[in-house]
């Protein structure tokens, strides 16, 4: 086998290769040389140079896998390579103390004034006073995601005598517990903390997390330090807070723009910048080297890896009849989480009817994808779903039955955590997919991209009281669907809407006096396709 590495690779990801393939390290290699070049290759690592778009693999006939030194795919045509049956994998765990750490960098130095003292001096400056900082020990560190790198700032943290608190609706409260953690809601957090330190991906469900009407809930004179991602804090929004005071300080390593170069945020004296250097440490780039040759040597000799970011096809003896069931446990597992959302002990799937002679374990994994993509993001796989939602404490259990009332096939998701549990039913009707229970509510829904899921008391007037308020809004309703518990009792809505609604308009719906709840469910366009 051959393996073609054309970025810089610490010595010891290239030993490691070196003792399984036959390596050629390039690691100048231009871009009209890697195209010339692939074709000789069966695997081919980078890390964030090489820009491994369609054309590259295209020409590459004996790529069989693709290996990122790094977190991160985004030089990768990740869609190309599947559908070239490349695998594509990547080092999700190699910077997670660098990362860590950095961040306790970044508090420490927000605490005691470190970047501005050191400019000052440097100008020949001795004003001592005016950088009087604020000592860590005892101060509340409220801790966004404890996550992999969550968990060690909090680790590291609490050996600094700061009190955690943390805000992860995805972890249960015995996770949490033996962490030494508590757990708060997100609005307690914000109220509370002296310190706030950010660890989550980017998505839908945590773009701007941090905004202006949760700023306005902080503690005066907080600190926040965000080596996370970008995105998740408004920046404008931070801009105005750190001006009037309202924050005392930022530490930011990462931006909504990078590199940064229309963000006022630059223009204040206190907020300390890096420029993405979370992950920029000597171990850091030995371990994802590391782990990186591995998964490549893995994937080469046809072991199971655990970092593939895409898998090249899904047990094709039975991809026919498996196909049309795929996005549906995907469906169900995305339309769980954001409809009930927190910690999960346990996922029970029961499949009834034919479906259950089919091999469950591809549409089980299919659902565990659509649940926890929503939590960590898009590198959530068919190689590393059961793998993430073992580490996470989630129990996954299987029952299958010929036995079924209504429909052919059926398929019911049970979650539970604790003495708490929730359910959600699917099938196919002419195969196109259909949620036709949530919890006691009988109900045939029809998935879209967007869809308003709300509960009321069953009473007149309800559908007319939101249509009206939607139409205000500029909102075009596709369509919806109704069920309910008893006549006059307890109701759920489906409105399918054609974009996106905003967070005002789903807390306008919200405030009506007629809706007990009311939720956006956001379905990926990629759920409604076969991977």
């Amino acid at each position: 086998m051959k393996v073609l590495v054309s970025d810089s690779l610490s010595p010891e990801g290239l030993e490691l290769l070196k003792t399984h393939t036959e390596v050629d390290y390039k690691p100048d290699m231009q871009p009209g040389e890697l195209v010339k070049e692939i074709g000789a290759y069966d695997a081919l690592v980078v890390r964030s140079r090489s820009k491994v778009n369609a054309a590259v693999i295209e020409v590459g006939g004996n790529l069989k896998v693709i290996g990122r030194a790094g977190v991160g795919v985004d030089n990768i045509d990740v869609d190309k390579a599947t559908e070239k049956g490349i695998i594509v994998v990547n080092a999700p765990h190699g910077n997670t103390i660098s990362a860590a750490e950095h961040a306790i960098a970044l508090l420490t130095a927000l605490a005691r004034n470190i970047a501005e003292a050191n400019s000052s001096v440097k100008r020949g400056e001795w004003k001592r006073t005016k950088y009087t900082g604020v000592e860590l020990t005892n101060k509340v560190l409220g801790v966004v995601g404890v996550g992999r790198i969550g968990s060690e700032v909090a680790r590291r943290t609490r050996a600094m005598s700061m009190t955690i608190i943390a805000y992860d609706p995805y972890i249960s409260t015995e996770q949490a517990e033996k962490m030494s953690i508590e757990l708060v809601t997100l609005e307690d957090l914000l109220k509370r903390a002296d310190f706030i330190t950010l660890h989550l991906p980017l998505s839908s469900l945590t773009h701007h997390l941090i905004g202006k009407k949760e700023i306005a809930m902080l503690k005066p004179g907080v600190r926040i330090v965000n080596c996370a991602r970008g995105g998740l804090i408004d920046e404008e929004a931070l801009y105005s807070a750190l001006k009037e005071g309202k924050v005392a300080g930022a530490a930011l390593d990462v931006f909504e723009e990078e590199p940064p170069l229309n963000c006022r945020l630059l223009e204040l004296d206190n907020v300390i910048v890096t420029p993405h250097l979370g992950a920029l440490t000597l171990e850091a780039q030995t371990n994802v080297a590391l782990q990186v040759s591995e998964q490549v040597i893995k994937a080469l000799q046809g072991e199971p890896i655990v970092s593939a970011v895409n898998v090249p096809s899904l047990m094709p003896e039975a991809r026919a009849a498996l196909e049309p069931f795929l996005p549906l446990m995907r469906l169900m597992g995305s339309f769980y989480l954001q409809i009930f959302g927190g910690s999960v002990d346990e996922i029970e799937l029961t499949y009834s009817g034919e479906i259950a002679a089919m091999p469950l374990a591809p549409l089980t994994i299919s659902c565990l994808i659509g649940f926890l993509r929503h939590i960590i993001g898009d590198g959530v796989n068919w190689v590393n779903a059961p793998y993430i939602a073992k580490t996470r404490g989630i129990n996954v259990r299987e029952i299958s039955t010929t036995e079924t009332k209504n429909y052919s096939d059926l398929v019911m998701m049970t979650a539970r955590s604790g003495s708490d549990e929730h359910h959600i039913s699917g099938t196919l009707l002419n195969n196109d997919m259909r949620i036709v229970r949530v919890d006691d509510y009988r109900i045939e829904i029809i998935p879209s991209e967007f869809m308003l899921v709300t509960t009321h008391h069953d009473c007149p007037g309800v559908v007319g009281k939101i249509g009206t308020l939607l139409g205000d809004e500029k909102v075009n309703i596709a369509s919806m669907q109704l069920g309910r518990k008893t006549a006059g009792g307890e109701a759920m809505m489906v409105l399918q809407v054609d974009d996106q609604m905003s967070a005002d308009v789903v807390n306008k719906v919200k405030e009506l006096d007629i809706i007990a709840t009311a939720r956006l469910v956001i379905i990926q366009k990629s759920v409604f396709k076969v991977d």
